[in-house]
């Protein structure tokens, strides 16, 4: 899966926590998901599971920590998907 294929996904599992249509649909590597897309905290950690289900990896506490942004999102995804 390359990087573009990687954020296409991600970007569908976001989209159903983002109130801010015109950063979604905007969406690059550099979009933040709490300043951009006005997601919430709690909306962050389901963002996780779907993100673990959807690739079938597993997100640390650290890693989900610093998943605060798409290019940080795609990075530890790109990580967890080698290590499988």
């Amino acid at each position: 899966m390359n990087k573009e294929e990687l954020i296409a996904k991600l970007q569908l599992i976001i989209k159903p926590y983002t109130t801010n249509t015109e950063a979604y649909d905007n969406l690059t590597e550099d979009t933040d998901f709490i300043n951009d897309l006005s997601i919430n905290s709690a909306n962050l950690v389901d963002i996780v599971l779907d993100i673990e289900e959807a690739f079938d990896v597993v997100i640390d506490n650290t890693d989900m920590e610093r998943m605060l942004d798409v290019k940080t999102a795609v990075e530890i995804i790109e990580t967890k998907l080698a290590q499988k």
